[in-house]
């Protein structure tokens, strides 16, 4: 009988340790909250997941799901392990700078101001002036003084990453999750979504050579990039975009910067190529993209298309409604030259509290 009971116990208790197994593999493989649901879990846990990309649903895309203070939008689903597995693409530890060099002379978007590069002190002046103890002959005989320079730079020139804060819609004049200028303005630049926020990004990231695709040097002025484009330009390129890239575009404008993006004439022809609204949504919706970019100052192509509501519309769905931010005038002629399509991309911002945008970056490519 002792033996009976001490099989049958052991049984059981093997049988339960099974079904405890299944249960604890099915909970975590519990299907998705639907986007509503998902809205209201995100307002109190901020982590929505979607398989392994944290807050992206399928024919929704992203949006303001991650809570009403959020300010980071879509670069929330950056984890350990997207920046691991982006990391995991760099095999020769090659790197491609993608900045571009910016002067007093460069070529920039009409809407911002220009800038400059002011020689504030000179070893000269400071030895004339004669205003600072510590640079006197009789405690600095070697004669040591320095160069430091003011500058007047404003936050949207050069390669740049836009923040959420940078554009607005609407008579309250409203940015990305509802911030109103009236609420969140200031003298001293915006006091929510500031560019001095946006953490460090290093992920995998996709570069389609439109320009290569078309077997032109440089896509022609106003030419508009489709979804098309994008399924072309993945099936030459051998590339998949997959839920959580950051897409880069190759126009070839860069191609014409030269030293410091001083050929306005020759540089405002070809910038006016970009990507459609259709397009943005299709990366955003259909493929999952996590930021959208290209070589010229404004991503999308210019003027915007009849029946338009806005003179930038793929500015105001990426940034206002999706939470995706542009990236601008990345040079991306070295990757088009070496045929790299799939890299892991590294940029950090100025962190300028206030500012919209971040400006005069030197983001790498990393393979």
């Amino acid at each position: 009988m002792s033996k009976l009971y001490t099989l049958t116990l052991g049984t059981l208790l093997l049988a339960a340790g099974i079904v405890l197994g299944i249960l604890l593999s099915r909970a975590g493989d519990a299907p998705l909250l639907d986007s509503a649901a998902a809205a209201a879990d995100n307002a109190n846990s901020g982590a929505p997941t979607h398989g392994k990309i944290r807050g992206w649903k399928k024919g929704r895309g992203w949006g303001w799901i991650w809570g009403p203070e959020d300010e980071l939008g879509a670069l929330n689903a950056m984890t350990d392990d997207t920046r691991r597995a982006a990391l995991s693409l760099v095999k020769t530890g090659k790197s491609y700078d993608l900045g571009a060099t910016y002067s007093r002379n460069s070529f920039k978007w009409p809407g911002h101001s220009p800038a400059e590069i002011i020689t504030f002190r000179t070893p000269e002046g400071v030895k004339r002036q004669k205003d600072h103890d510590f640079t006197l002959p009789n405690v600095n005989p070697s004669g040591q003084a320095w160069h430091s320079c003011a500058l007047f730079i404003n936050d949207n020139v050069a390669t740049q990453i836009d923040g959420l804060g940078h554009v607005t819609v609407g008579d309250d004049n409203h940015w990305y999750n509802g911030f109103k200028e009236r609420d969140w303005g200031g003298n001293f630049g915006v006091r929510k979504c500031s560019a001095s926020g946006i953490p460090p990004i290093i992920n995998r990231c996709i570069m389609l050579d439109i320009a290569g695709l078309r077997k032109v040097n440089a896509l022609p002025a106003h030419y508009g990039i489709t979804p098309d484009d994008v399924d072309s330009a993945c099936a030459a390129q051998g590339v998949e975009i997959q839920p959580g890239d950051i897409v880069l575009f190759r126009t070839g404008t860069m191609r014409f910067w030269g030293k410091d993006g001083a050929d306005h004439v020759v540089l405002g022809e070809h910038d006016s190529a970009g990507i459609t609204l259709p397009t943005a949504k299709y990366l955003v919706e259909q493929k999952g993209a996590l930021a959208i970019g290209s070589d010229t100052s404004g991503l999308e192509v210019n003027p915007a298309p009849k029946g338009s509501n806005t003179f930038i519309p793929v500015h105001k769905y990426l940034l206002i409604e999706q939470g995706v931010h542009i990236l601008e005038f990345h040079n991306l002629e070295e990757l088009a030259r070496d045929r790299v399509y799939e890299f892991c991309y590294v940029a950090m911002t100025n962190k300028i509290a206030g500012t919209t945008a971040g400006f005069t970056l030197r983001p790498v490519a990393l393979k």
